[in-house]
């Protein structure tokens, strides 16, 4: 089961949308693993603001491909590159978007273990 949701990116509702298929994207494109993104930026941007932030440029790529990601599996006619997709966006901050981003995965995630819980349980009667 997927989940979709939009996000105000400079003033356009942008739809992401996360699911199963996402890691295997994520893996296949940028040849790394989503879930050790996903922690590595969750704890970079903790609950701090943007002058407190532990987030280096490295992190800002990451976010950059995650989003992109999420975003071509909502959208396939969005451009085939975070490049060109971001090309589309004047400056937004990540701060915004990011947490947004980490809650949609973390609501995709907690519904695939439910579904699984649920069926463990109906296959255990």
């Amino acid at each position: 089961m997927s989940m979709t949701r939009k996000i105000e990116i400079d003033g356009k509702e942008v739809p992401f949308r996360a699911s199963a298929a996402v890691p295997r994207i994520y893996r296949i494109k940028f040849h790394r693993d989503i879930y050790k993104d996903l922690s590595a930026l969750e704890k970079s941007i903790g609950k701090s603001d943007e002058e407190n932030s532990n987030l280096d440029l490295f992190s800002l790529e990451l976010f950059e491909n995650i989003a992109f990601i999420m975003a071509k599996h909502a959208d396939p006619s969005i451009p085939d590159t975070p490049e060109e997709w971001l090309d589309g966006f004047g400056t937004f901050s990540i701060y915004q978007v990011l947490p947004q981003l980490i809650e949609l995965w973390g609501l995709n995630v907690k519904t695939d273990v439910e579904a699984k819980k649920n069926f463990a349980q109906l296959t255990a009667r």
